[in-house]
């Protein structure tokens, strides 16, 4: 592996989900996607759909969420960083656990790699129990193989309660 703050030569394909719960959220989430795509060593790869979900976590509005994925020249922790700045970019404060936001953008997977690092785990480890994460994922990348559990998203989408999340109409 290239020393850290060095980008992979090769592109390396990534999952990220979107979400959002305050403001316009479907104006937000397009924006996000945006500003994702003009951070230098991104590019978009697909798009899921947008869809409503129930909130997990405390009394709150629902959510709109998405998935994308991405082929990025640069390393998972950098990845991170520059999620994480975006999500600041449009408003982040990081309260309440599970609380509302006004953007949300998760690490999901990174090629087959898995990472447990104090501040970075790949792929992420609730997303395999999230319907809000898997219904979108499986939209553009059934086959992808979660490393851990070696299933494909499709597979792991049986596995869980899909009754909250609806696609929103006029995608």
């Amino acid at each position: 592996m290239p020393e850290f703050g060095y980008a992979y030569a090769k592109p390396r394909r990534s999952a990220v989900a979107l979400g959002s719960n305050i403001g316009d959220s479907q104006a937000i989430l397009e924006a996000a996607i945006e500003t994702l795509v003009q951070t230098p060593g991104i590019f978009l790869e697909a798009r899921s759909s947008w869809y409503q979900t129930k909130a997990v976590g405390p009394q709150q509005p629902d959510y709109l969420n998405g998935c994308v994925t991405l082929q990025v020249e640069m390393l998972p922790q950098q990845l991170l960083e520059a999620l994480l700045g975006i999500e600041q970019q449009f408003g982040r404060v990081r309260q309440e656990r599970w609380g509302p936001r006004t953007l949300d953008l998760d690490l999901l997977l990174y090629d087959d790699l898995i990472v447990d690092t104090p501040n970075l785990q790949i792929p992420h480890p609730r997303m395999r129990d999230r319907a809000f994460v898997l219904v979108p994922l499986a939209e553009i990348a059934s086959d992808w193989v979660e490393p851990v559990s070696g299933c494909v998203i499709k597979e792991l989408l049986k596995e869980v309660d899909c009754s909250d999340v609806h696609l929103l109409m006029g995608n």
